[in-house]
């Protein structure tokens, strides 16, 4: 295939393939590489777990908070500049997409080495802060110096490029790095946590699995990079290229927002281990269980969601309102459908999918317990996030941190400090669904407003 017509297959995604048909090419290898990092997470609890040890559990759970932040750093540069770059190749601007994509990387790079110096020299304080007791303290530090203080760059910059790749049409080379990293993590598991390292030290072994999948994926992002550079405007920074002022404002007027959500939705999942670790430690290492669990049907909605961000904000550069809305109509009907079948199976199916991580009696009734309440917030948890994916495809960062702020500052933690108050962790467990279904009508009647604004002239 020549260069020409590669770029003009990558352009037919965007302007002229039907919506499902583009969407589908755009979202299901995103989706597929999101249910391996998904299940790559769910390898580390579950095989965490099969040490049957509940402070390990627990302290695994705290460190994901952390791993958490590190991703919303890839947020900052992955989401602000891939979007900025799609728009800009919608108005056919090549060259600034190019900058973009170069100073995109440097700044990653740059704040993840930051943030990995930081928690190494922090490490103690912040894990206090979190909720660590005396018992789960020492797994949890196992856990961060490999993931985040070794592993930060890698991770951070695999996402960034990873974003960068599927927002120019690369979805399959954009997902395919994150997968074979997700698949590396599996095997690694249990070979490092029983087999090579010595019994105690099951939650280091998942930690260097992580980082080596990781550093992995990153290595293959270099790969790609340097053999699709002659067809896109991608390729590894050689010097820190200058953009315009205006591109700074638009990669930190999405960036910013889409990093400082996922810090929200962080800081959410903190408070729920510091209320729920207020209960007992065999609490925390249930609700950390149902955490992960419940994210299937969430990742393959972010998936979703991911793969129609390109689509809708080139649309929208390009002035095709019909086809803009179309992308987010389809893919608002496939999420749904995906939320309540998934509700279904949770509920009939609570007791058997916590025993596959734990077989603790008090844990695996506390699980159970926890998931039947949970996954009635599954629906209206699509319905919210997708709302702030739209918003920052059409460059609305301010609109998609005030939507994050309402979700997480003004619904989700005070509810869960009241309903604590009021019903313990029946009242914890069940605040998801709550927030998100008020917040999710707060979140159409902004999309309506926001789309009367937009100008298609």
């Amino acid at each position: 295939m020549s260069e020409t017509q590669g770029k003009n297959n990558k352009i037919d995604i965007f302007e002229n393939k039907p919506v499902p048909t583009a969407l589908a090419i755009m979202a299901i290898p995103t989706i597929i590489s999101q249910l391996i990092i998904l299940a790559y997470n769910m390898a580390d609890m579950y095989f965490i777990g099969q040490t049957n040890n509940p402070y390990m559990v627990a302290a695994s759970s705290l460190a994901a908070t952390v791993f958490l932040m590190m991703t919303a750093l890839a947020n900052l540069f992955g989401v602000g500049g891939s979007n900025l770059v799609v728009r800009l190749l919608g108005v056919k601007d090549q060259e600034e997409a190019r900058k973009v994509a170069s100073i995109s990387l440097v700044m990653a790079l740059c704040c993840a080495a930051v943030f990995s110096a930081s928690c190494f020299i922090f490490m103690d304080p912040l894990l206090d802060l979190l909720g660590a007791s005396e018992n789960t303290i020492g797994y949890a530090r196992q856990y961060l110096f490999f993931v985040v203080v070794i592993g930060g760059i890698p991770t951070v910059l695999s996402s960034t490029m990873s974003a960068m790749l599927r927002n120019i049409g690369y979805s399959k080379e954009g997902a395919f790095g994150l997968s074979m990293g997700g698949i590396l993590n599996i095997v690694l598991d249990p070979l490092l946590m029983f087999v090579i390292l010595p019994k105690g030290y099951e939650v280091m072994g998942a930690a260097i699995a992580t980082l080596l999948s990781n550093t992995s994926a990153f290595l293959y992002y270099i790969f790609t990079y340097q053999r699709v550079k002659k067809d896109t405007i991608l390729a590894l920074p050689k010097s820190i290229e200058k953009i315009r002022s205006t591109s700074w404002k638009s990669i930190f007027a999405v960036g910013v927002p889409a990093a400082l959500s996922l810090l929200l939705y962080d800081l959410t999942t903190i408070v729920i281990n510091m209320l729920s670790s207020a209960h007992g430690d065999l609490e925390l290492a249930a609700i950390g269980i149902v955490l992960k669990v419940e994210r299937l049907p969430l990742n393959i909605g972010v998936g979703i969601c991911l793969g129609m961000m390109p689509l809708i904000a080139y649309n929208y550069t390009a002035k095709n309102e019909k086809r803009m809305k179309a992308f987010f109509t389809t893919a608002r009907a496939v999420g749904l459908t995906i939320a309540f079948v998934c509700v279904g199976l949770y509920y009939t199916f609570a007791p058997y999918i916590i025993q596959a991580f734990i077989k603790d009696p008090e844990t695996l009734q506390l699980g159970t317990q926890f998931m039947k309440a949970r996954c009635f917030a599954t629906p209206v948890m699509f319905l919210s996030f997708q709302m702030v994916h739209y918003m920052q495809a059409i460059g609305k960062g301010r609109v998609s941190f005030y939507l994050a702020v309402i979700r997480q500052l003004c619904l989700n933690i005070p509810i869960l400090f009241i309903l604590n108050i009021l019903f313990g962790m029946s009242g914890i467990i069940w605040t998801q669904a709550i927030a998100d279904f008020i917040n999710a009508v707060i979140s159409y009647v902004i999309y309506y407003r926001v789309n009367k604004e937009l100008s298609f002239n």
